[in-house]
């Protein structure tokens, strides 16, 4: 356990770096904000595009995963929404509760994380996890919320919605990783290693971003906020546990990175989406600071009980 945990130490002290720094104003927001842009737009791509181009894309796809993965975390969202119109959440805010449940930070820190700490093997579950994520549960939320705010769902709504998933700078370069590897094309040296030198910077760019961008949230709304990292961080990964080993049969390791992956604190973009529909704001930026601090001491017992088989 005490090796897990010196294993993962290095990650959360980048991101206690980075909160030092925001907190000092040493970095003002406006350096997180461009930080955060050039690891969304450039490292990051980088580096998904380079793990993509590497898997073997027949067996990429795995149905028993999908489904498991899925059923889990909508369980997660049906208690999280459930809690929250109980406590009288008007239904965008419901949602966004629900939403905030079970959106881990797959794409900044669970990829440069998970990778090291549980092997390459890890790159096309966490992927996978990334997409579903991305893919059916952000649609999900802005057409919930959308409608909850203009009676139904509009196709003047649909269009900017999946206008913004296809040019997601993660989603596109998953695919064009994809496409690469499934025409089994040859990758140059030179392109190799400019996508290693640029996807290197990822790792230690995203969680120093993640970390400057922690330092400007208060812990404002802690009842809900507590409760929806509580959410997060144990029952999400218990659910998808359950509906990977005991309903579906995942595979063990497949299953174990998902579980990983699951236990991952609140994402940062869930309050951007919050933000900009205006609802639960507070209660989100709370829940991401609450959950990442708390992650330092759940995500290596996670760590640990999978290795541990």
């Amino acid at each position: 356990m005490l090796a897990i945990f010196l294993k993962t130490l290095p990650f959360f002290l980048v991101i206690g770096t980075g909160w030092l720094a925001g907190r000092t104003r040493f970095f003002p927001p406006e350096a997180t904000g461009w930080l955060t842009k050039f690891v969304f737009y450039f490292a990051l791509s980088a580096m998904l595009f380079r793990f993509a181009a590497t898997l073997d894309v027949a067996s990429l796809f795995d149905p028993a995963f999908v489904l498991a993965y899925l059923s889990g975390s909508a369980a997660l969202w049906a208690l999280g929404f459930a809690v929250a119109r109980w406590r009288r959440q008007p239904l965008a805010a419901a949602a966004m509760e629900a939403h905030t449940a079970m959106t881990g930070n797959t794409g900044f820190l669970g990829v440069p994380m998970l990778v090291v700490l549980l092997g390459e093997r890890a790159i096309g579950p966490v992927l996978m996890v990334l997409t579903i994520d991305m893919v059916v549960f952000s649609t999900l939320i802005t057409l919930i919320v959308t409608a909850a705010r203009q009676g139904r769902v509009r196709l003047s709504t649909l269009v900017p919605l999946l206008r913004g998933i296809v040019s997601n700078p993660m989603i596109v370069s998953m695919l064009a990783g994809l496409a690469w590897a499934g025409l089994q094309l040859p990758m140059p040296g030179p392109l190799d290693e400019f996508l290693a030198l640029l996807g290197a910077s990822a790792t230690p760019g995203a969680l120093f971003a993640i970390g400057a961008s922690l330092a400007g949230r208060a812990a404002e709304r802690m009842g809900p906020a507590l409760w929806l990292s509580f959410a997060k961080l144990v029952l999400h990964p218990l659910a998808v546990g359950i509906a990977a080993l005991a309903v579906f049969g995942v595979e063990p390791y497949a299953a174990g990175v998902m579980i990983a992956a699951a236990s991952l604190p609140v994402a940062g973009n869930v309050y951007i989406l919050a933000q900009y529909f205006g609802t639960a704001v507070q209660r989100v930026s709370a829940a991401i600071l609450i959950s990442t601090a708390a992650s330092i001491a759940t995500v290596p017992v996670v760590i640990h009980w999978i290795t541990k088989g």
